[in-house]
């Protein structure tokens, strides 16, 4: 039998209305919880609406959580097929938006509310006192700018990572002229659209494509796919380490068979010649000559001299970090390196392993010990490192809504199983089985 659900008065805070967040109200509605979803954007799934043109490698039946599967079918609603893998557009137009849209997600849902700063009402970060009986404070702005006080007894930050992109400088910082040239609408960030929206902007000229992630590898495969159709189309791919240590993915053993085909993909394409790699290029400056050609300055290899290639365009596709300009007067645990907690930094670090593979986790992996009941859950609870999947953020606000509700036995079990990338390896030699890391 469940434990009895502690007593709530306040409703639950969910910033963003994303996949996970809209998962998360569903759970907690499930639970008996109230939710109160708080969306920056002017619609549920904003930040999806931003890649609509990209095709998922994760197949529908690890996109739709059950909880929101549960509020939708009776609806009237029906899934589409488990094993085709969605646009960005298709996951919003088939499962968020007829979520949001849904009268008990609709009637808990605020649009244009941008959450500021969360605290713990009458306790800054330095106040003792009792920090964990005061309830939490949102100030969230409206369209219009006015600003208003919110109170909730639990926050689920599900806010993602999309609108802050690492930057191109190998510091961690903008690269001088970086900040400039994304003015200039030379710079972009992300995967844009070279295909459909974008084209005009980067047919038949030379871009630089920064990173070599998942997010790198589509916007050069649609950048070659345009030079076939655009002549004088050049891509140029800039690596932060040695071609020979660049991971391309696990191929044909990845269980998640589109993503080891675009690895594969991006691995031909890089042996054919069809773009030229730059392994190592760690970019230091970004300059802008007279004819609005960019100058890409970057160090390679040991004491290698500087380099200087020219592009038209450049894409930045190195990563995402976590937004916590408005978490300061909350004290979190965060682990130093990729800001996400330290119970959960060991699972995803890549300096640990490189595989992406993670083991399903709950609750208790999200807990900041100073703060009960405030917890990042979705892509943000990854911090920097990469390889989230969706299905990851639905297991966790899963075991957090049950957890919240007081049923510790559901929220401790493990109710998810994930595809494994098919990629063994540690940074710098292989893991033996058992090891603890993504090979275990």
């Amino acid at each position: 039998m469940p434990d009895s659900p502690a007593p709530r008065r306040l409703p639950v805070a969910v910033i963003g209305a994303g996949p996970v967040g809209l998962a998360a109200a569903a759970h907690l509605l499930a639970r008996g919880l109230e939710p109160l979803i708080l969306e920056a954007g002017p619609e549920p799934g904003h930040a999806v609406r931003a890649w609509s043109h990209v095709r998922m490698f994760s197949p529908w039946r690890f996109n739709i959580d059950a909880a929101a599967r549960a509020l939708l079918e009776p609806t009237g609603w029906r899934a589409p097929p488990p094993d085709e893998h969605p646009t960005g557009a298709e996951l919003h137009a088939r499962y968020l938006a007829p979520l949001a849209a849904h009268p008990a997600i609709a009637a808990r849902l605020r649009r244009n509310a941008r959450v500021l700063g969360v605290a713990r009402r009458h306790h800054d970060r330095m106040r003792d006192g009792r920090r964990a009986a005061a309830p939490f404070v949102l100030q969230v702005a409206a369209a219009d700018g006015a600003v208003e006080e919110i109170l909730a007894d639990a926050v689920l930050d599900c806010s993602g990572t999309w609108f802050t992109p690492a930057p191109a400088g190998a510091h961690g910082l903008p690269a001088p002229g970086e900040a400039a040239a994304a003015r200039e609408g030379l710079l972009a960030y992300g995967i844009p659209d070279v295909l459909g929206a974008a084209r005009a902007h980067y047919a038949g000229r030379t871009t630089l494509v920064v990173g070599g992630g998942h997010s790198a590898m589509n916007a050069v495969l649609d950048l070659v796919r345009l030079a076939r159709t655009a002549p004088g189309t050049r891509v140029l791919w800039a690596f932060r380490r040695p071609l020979a240590a660049v991971n391309f993915g696990g191929g044909a053993a990845d269980a998640l068979r589109a993503r080891g085909e675009l690895g594969e993909q991006a691995r031909r394409l890089v042996e054919s010649g069809a773009v030229t790699p730059l392994a190592p290029f760690l970019v230091e400056r970004i300059a802008r000559d007279a004819d609005g050609t960019l100058r890409v300055t970057g160090a390679g290899e040991g004491d290698a001299a500087p380099r200087t290639v020219r592009a038209e365009r450049v894409i930045v596709a190195t990563g995402f970090r976590p937004d916590l300009s408005f978490l300061g007067e909350l004290r979190l645990a965060l682990d130093p390196s990729l800001q996400t907690t330290p119970a959960l930094a060991p699972l995803i670090d890549p300096n640990l392993h490189a595989c992406g593979t993670v083991r399903p986790h709950g609750w208790a992996a999200l807990a900041h010990p100073e703060e009960p009941g405030f917890f990042a859950a979705g892509m943000k609870s990854y911090g920097r490192a990469p390889t989230f999947l969706l299905a990851t953020g639905y297991e966790q606000v899963r075991s957090l809504a049950a957890h919240l509700a007081g049923d510790e036995a559901a929220a401790r079990a493990v109710m998810l199983e994930l595809p494994a990338t098919g990629v063994c390896s540690a940074a710098s030699a292989p893991e033996p089985v058992g090891a603890g890391g993504c090979c275990a």
